[in-house]
């Protein structure tokens, strides 16, 4: 019996060692998977800093572009602004030297009138000089508003005066001119005064 007893206590012993073991073997165990978890923490928080350090980096560059852009912008502001003011200060530079011709023309015409006996000549030296400007006007853009037996245009036309039409086909025409209107690329810049007929 005692060695029954013996045997008994024995077997609970070593069942008792061996959950013991097998405790110490689950503790180690454990041991080992916390610091297996904590140890990617770790390399997560280096992982952190460095994307910390690449988002600072980007932040800087985006700053700098920004920068470069508004002083870009600046300069481009200031530089059309420039452009805007000689444009408005010298706009008529090439209209007033294609004028300048016939400035000359005027001036010759006026030194030989003064010792000129033919009239028509005269007369037909200025109308060459009229024609010279028309042309150049014509190449700048400017028209004339044609006006002859027009009907009439609130547009084109501004009316300053209304005569009884001596035909039916004259009613609501133009039947003279007393100041000629004139057209810049299609846009009215001058309406030719009329007389209407009524």
């Amino acid at each position: 019996m005692k060695e029954e007893k013996k045997e008994e206590t024995e077997k609970k012993q070593s069942s008792t060692n061996e959950g013991k073991v097998n405790e110490a073997k689950q503790n180690v165990e454990e041991a080992n998977q916390e610091t297996a978890q904590s140890q990617p923490e770790e390399e997560k928080e280096l992982t952190v800093e460095e994307q910390l350090e690449a988002a600072n980096k980007e932040i800087a560059n985006l700053n700098d572009q920004l920068l470069r852009k508004i002083a870009e912008f600046d300069n481009y502001r200031k530089r059309t602004i420039k452009e805007k003011t000689d444009l408005i200060l010298n706009g008529g530079e090439k209209t007033i030297i294609t004028i300048l011709p016939v400035i000359d023309d005027l001036e010759r015409a006026l030194k030989n009138m003064k010792r000129a006996e033919d009239v028509n000549a005269v007369l037909e030296g200025i109308e060459l000089i009229y024609k010279k400007f028309i042309d150049i006007l014509g190449k700048q853009g400017v028209s004339i508003i044609d006006t002859k037996e027009a009907d009439f245009d609130v547009d084109l036309h501004e009316a300053v005066a209304q005569l009884p039409a001596p035909t039916p086909e004259l009613k609501g025409k133009v039947m003279d001119c007393t100041l000629t209107g004139y057209k810049l690329n299609e846009k009215v810049i001058r309406h030719a005064q009329v007389v209407v007929g009524v």
